[in-house]
């Protein structure tokens, strides 16, 4: 009994071995993380978070985002923003995203799917056929950059942009400097500056608009 046990032991792991070798990876390969921010803003201080969970199995990439914000000042709640949203990739390709936005209980719900050579959304504001190439304004990765066509993801809303080159630069992170890439992104409303670590990890950005300076800075 201990020679059949043992022989199939060898046989599970010679087994195990064949599919590492004809795959190329573990089958347990599969990779997810989170990215969460503390959000804080030039005029009001800190006011949320903003999570970004990342998994990909094979070619494919999904990001689930959540945000919290509450804006105050002198104890007086002046705006409430929560949003829930998930994007899909397959390989550097935006497939579907949805988002709902509930901003000072006004919900705004943003729907997007890949169709032929384009991405077609659909918003409050009506449909709006963008190129295959747009990206949603939520920058998970150097992949999210990778486009100068951007889509709002509050509003749905199609920005042409203009993405700098990335320079080194060094930044502190929660306390701990960090040598980065620094990228501006330039936009008909809004200003961002997005920042990679070396594990193009984006470890800091900031949105510039006419409320001031909102400031996304990783926490774990």
């Amino acid at each position: 009994m201990r020679q059949a046990g043992g022989g199939r032991a060898r046989l599970l792991a010679l087994a195990a071995l064949t599919l590492f070798a004809v795959s190329g990876r573990p089958a347990a390969a599969d990779a997810a993380r989170q990215l969460v921010y503390q959000v804080k803003h030039s005029v009001f201080g800190d006011i949320g978070t903003y999570t970004n969970s990342i998994e990909t199995s094979g070619t494919m990439t999904t990001v689930k985002t959540a945000a919290h914000f509450m804006v105050k000042a002198l104890g007086v709640g002046l705006h409430s923003e929560e949003a829930q949203r998930v994007e899909q990739f397959q390989g550097d390709r935006l497939t579907f995203f949805h988002g709902v936005t509930v901003k000072n209980g006004d919900k705004i719900e943003i729907k997007g799917q890949a169709s032929g050579n384009n991405f077609v959304i659909d918003s409050p504001t009506g449909t709006i056929t963008a190129p295959a190439s747009v990206k949603p304004a939520n920058p998970w990765s150097p992949l999210s950059i990778d486009s100068t066509t951007m889509m709002r993801v509050d509003t749905g809303k199609v920005e042409n942009v203009k993405v700098s080159a990335g320079r080194e630069t060094n930044i502190s992170v929660d306390g701990a400097t960090t040598t980065a890439k620094e990228y501006d992104i330039t936009g008909p409303t809004n200003n961002y500056k997005i920042w990679f670590d070396q594990h193009d990890i984006p470890v800091m950005f900031e949105v510039d608009d006419d409320s001031g300076k909102v400031t996304f800075t990783l926490k774990k």
